[in-house]
């Protein structure tokens, strides 16, 4: 009856939405009922960059032998801006060490885990969560001249390329896509971004991170007379 009630818990915790306060049952823990929203309980270690209908997207900072307790994020991409090795441990107690590369990224499911920063250098990381409640059907990205994509990872809801674009790259204004898009720049760069209803930006610093929503008019340009690295996030 006590594992069959403690089941009943982890269900509802990883079905519900974000704010649900739930208890991980395991002891060591950090705490015995934490909210199942990790910025909410644990803002040293996560905060919102940009959050709209479609995504929230996550900065994750963990230093060497930081752990939190049981929390639960939806789907998302992970996409990491320094070496890292973390576990993660599930609610049944079964744990997985994942190394993430500086530059690389990886698809998360969505539920519960308590992660732990278990390598010699700091988790730096950002995570785009997918809010949508079913995954969407668009045809992601081909190759475009003047862009290079490799392919970095790929799940239900969406994929993540790296991308070179050369010094010649450019968007026209008035450009739309079928999906919707997260740049994460890798390096500084000089990029015009020109989203419709916002702000011309040219100027970027690893990180850095931009929303382009689907069928939303915008124009770039490689502006840096250098090619320019970065992930995109592409969602369907």
């Amino acid at each position: 009856m006590i594992k069959r009630a403690a089941a009943v818990v982890v269900a509802v915790c990883a079905a519900g939405a974000f704010g649900v306060a739930c208890s991980s049952g395991e002891p060591g823990d950090e705490s015995t009922a934490v909210s199942n929203d990790p910025v909410v309980s644990f803002p040293a270690h996560y905060s919102v960059i940009l959050e709209n209908d479609t995504v929230r997207i996550l900065k994750i900072s963990y230093q060497p032998g930081d752990r939190t307790a049981m929390h639960y994020h939806p789907d998302g991409i992970v996409i990491g801006l320094g070496n890292a090795r973390t576990k993660f441990t599930s609610p049944d107690g079964q744990a997985q060490e994942i190394e993430l590369p500086a530059d690389g990224a990886s698809y998360m499911p969505g539920g519960e885990h308590s992660p732990e920063n278990v390598g010699t250098s700091p988790v730096d990381a950002i995570l785009v969560e997918f809010k949508r409640a079913q995954p969407g059907t668009a045809t992601l990205p081909a190759m475009r001249e003047g862009m290079a994509m490799n392919s970095l990872t790929e799940g239900a809801y969406a994929s993540a390329y790296r991308i070179t674009t050369e010094p010649t790259f450019e968007e026209p204004a008035g450009s739309t896509h079928d999906f919707d898009q997260v740049v994460i720049a890798l390096s500084p760069a000089e990029v015009s971004l020109a989203v419709d209803g916002q702000a011309t930006r040219t100027t970027w610093a690893r990180g850095d991170v931009a929303f382009i929503g689907r069928g939303t008019a915008h124009a770039s340009k490689n502006l840096s007379g250098a090619p320019v690295d970065y992930v995109m996030v592409a969602i369907r």
